[in-house]
């Protein structure tokens, strides 16, 4: 039995999983907290992994989640110490991401120094958008400087896309769907026959839909204009989007599990908040509908997108006339399997497909080194 160790490390945390090949199945897997010292917590891995019994000697690749790669990887790569560099100089696009995978990456070769490391991109699936998807409207010379749509959650979109194909028993490069990721940070995209020709996030991961703490789309000029009337400064301007914002802002909670109740009794704030969230969302649909031309399948991913149908049904009314139509009682189902939650006879199919991007990781770090 040979392994894939697939790593996602943030900024306190090491999120791990081991990988058997060629399955792809779930050998071991777990989450390091309250990490200070990535080296440290990667020694907290490996005790971890060894305590659930794999012989870690096995271990074929290891797998690394890095949020931005730039316009230069399209694709997983094999990473040596030119990759390193490249995603250290890729840091200012996901100042709070890229610096810490580097770590994680770098303590990583030091604890599997035989092994090939990979890094697979969050952005990479979005490579594929054309450039009136990809290119904002503002002067030549910061878009010769990168400045530009690049999109995140890529290797989930990747694979829901195509589990929803497959679910369908249709070929991938035949389907068009529009997927929604909905967590803590959401996003949407719009894949068709496999590539991905729009999505919602854009140079970072703050434009697009509602998120929880993160305001999605506003007008590029409000940092200008706090400015000028509060005296904020950019960086805490930047701070307030990202950290402060979102369902947070619009009614003091970030968790759906805790705004639901909230709307139940009667809380205008948390009613607005949920008007909002599910609106923006409709709005991307409609948008995507409308850049596909022709839509097989709607997917509902990630925690909310799971779990929620509340708010997936909230998101779909209004959309009967696109033929997206849904079934109540499959909607509000509590199967954890991919699930069609559409009526029957809608022109459109509505799925949940519960996303992994650990799997996914580890198929394409398989797939570059030829190790599958």
């Amino acid at each position: 039995m040979r392994y894939v160790l697939v790593l996602n490390c943030g900024s306190s945390s090491i999120k791990y999983r081991l990988v058997e090949v060629p399955s792809l199945e779930t050998a071991a897997g777990g989450i390091v907290e309250r990490v200070s010292d990535h080296a440290e917590g990667m020694r907290k891995v490996l005790a971890e992994l060894e305590a659930a019994g794999p012989d870690l000697e096995r271990v074929a690749v290891v797998g690394h989640r890095v949020v931005h790669g730039g316009t230069r990887y399209a694709d997983p790569v094999v990473i040596d110490d030119a990759v390193e560099r490249r995603i250290e100089e890729l840091s200012p696009m996901a100042p709070l991401h890229n610096p810490v995978n580097l770590i994680g990456v770098r303590a990583a070769r030091e604890v599997f120094p035989s092994v090939p490391h990979v890094a697979v991109f969050d952005t990479a699936f979005h490579q594929t958008m054309p450039p009136e998807a990809y290119t904002y409207a503002i002067p030549r010379e910061w878009t010769a400087g990168g400045v530009r749509r690049y999109g995140f959650h890529g290797t989930s979109h990747a694979y829901v896309s195509r589990r929803a194909a497959e679910f369908l028993d249709r070929p991938y490069p035949e389907v068009n769907s529009i997927v929604l990721h909905l967590g803590n940070g959401a996003s949407a995209s719009a894949v068709e026959g496999g590539r991905c020709v729009d999505t919602s996030m854009g140079l970072t991961p703050l434009e697009g839909l509602v998120m929880g703490t993160r305001s999605g789309d506003v007008d590029p000029a409000l940092a200008a204009f706090l400015a000028r009337t509060r005296g904020l400064s950019v960086e805490e301007v930047d701070h307030a989007l990202n950290h402060e914002s979102g369902l947070l802002a619009l009614c003091g909670h970030n968790d759906l599990r805790e705004i639901w109740p909230l709307v139940d009794a009667g809380d205008p704030a948390a009613a607005l908040a949920m008007e909002v969230y599910t609106r923006r969302a409709r709005k991307y649909v409609g948008a995507y509908y409308a850049v596909l031309g022709r839509l097989d399948v709607l997917v509902f991913t990630a925690g909310v997108g799971e779990n929620d149908p509340r708010t997936r049904a909230m998101i779909l009314t209004g959309l009967e006339n696109l033929g997206i139509v849904l079934d109540p009682e499959a909607n509000t189902s509590p199967s954890r399997a991919p699930r069609v939650i559409s009526a029957a006879g809608s022109p459109v199919t509505v799925l949940v497909v519960p996303t992994d991007e650990e799997r996914e990781i580890a198929g394409q770090a398989l797939a570059v080194t030829g190790l599958g």
